[in-house]
């Protein structure tokens, strides 16, 4: 199985990479079938646990990466990670600042003045944080072949399945509270599993962008880093917080962060 799949193109590996990121965030979502309500003590330690994962995935598949890259390539081997970081948290920034959307457990709009629902905002915050996950997926198996050893097909799996780990909870996230507002339980779990849509598009996205640019890559794997640490400080990681059970989610982040260190060292 492993074979067939490193025998596939890139392109390829990027997209069905994702088409399972988002098939995890489905998974999640799936659980408004069975609960309309789960603890809060629970969805802050899933939460929580999201956040580690890609905290760690951040850095040991992306960051890393790009400034070893950057050194073989004979470039001042901080800079790239420096520079595409901070980009890629200004593009976040900017969808933030312009896109309208609601966090589960807060009721401020973020975003530019809109009438839309309670639904299409609150799916609208969880499909924002698939923007920088599909992104660092399909940027990651776009780098094999091209990082000089750097990247490699056991990093890109591994990424891959942290980012189906902390999709889950971020599915369930955005299903159970639309139930809880009285959604039938089939338009709750399509919103829910919706919201992961972005993972496919933004992996082919990255694959392409870095496929055939090999320089480019210290510089994209450092811009989805950055994507996903502002999303992590800015959204997951306060929902989190909001409840009585921060100090479970704060164990919640610890764990996530060390699954996907183990992940990515024993896999990478």
């Amino acid at each position: 199985m492993v074979d067939w799949l490193r025998g596939l193109s890139p392109f390829l590996q990027a997209l069905l990479a994702t088409l399972l990121t988002w098939g995890a965030t489905a998974l999640g979502a799936s659980l408004v079938f069975f609960f309309k309500r789960i603890k809060r003590s629970v969805l802050d330690g899933l939460l929580g646990f999201a956040a580690g994962v890609m905290i760690a995935a951040s850095f040991w598949s992306l960051l890393a990466p790009s400034i070893e890259m950057a050194r073989r390539q004979g470039r001042i081997p901080w800079l790239p990670a420096a520079a595409g970081f901070l980009l890629g948290g200004l593009f976040l920034r900017l969808i933030d600042y312009f896109l309208p959307h609601l966090h589960a457990g807060f009721e401020k709009v973020e975003g530019v003045k809109t009438n839309w629902n309670r639904t299409a905002l609150l799916v609208l915050a969880i499909t924002l944080h698939n923007i920088p996950e599909g992104l660092a997926v399909g940027v990651a198996f776009g780098a094999i072949g091209l990082g000089g050893g750097a990247a490699t097909f056991g990093a890109a799996v591994a990424l891959t399945i942290g980012m189906c780990l902390q999709n889950f909870p971020e599915g369930m996230a955005v299903s159970v509270p639309l139930r809880r507002d009285g959604l039938s339980r089939s338009k709750s779990f399509f919103w829910g599993q919706f919201s992961g849509f972005m993972e496919p598009l933004a992996g082919v996205a990255g694959v392409l962008a870095v496929s055939r640019a090999e320089a480019l890559l210290p510089w994209a794997m450092a811009f989805a880093a950055g994507a996903m640490i502002y999303v992590v400080v800015e959204e997951v990681i306060p929902e989190s917080q909001v409840g009585e059970h921060t100090d479970i989610a704060t164990l919640g982040t610890m764990a996530g962060f060390v699954l996907m260190m183990i992940l990515d060292i024993g896999l990478g």
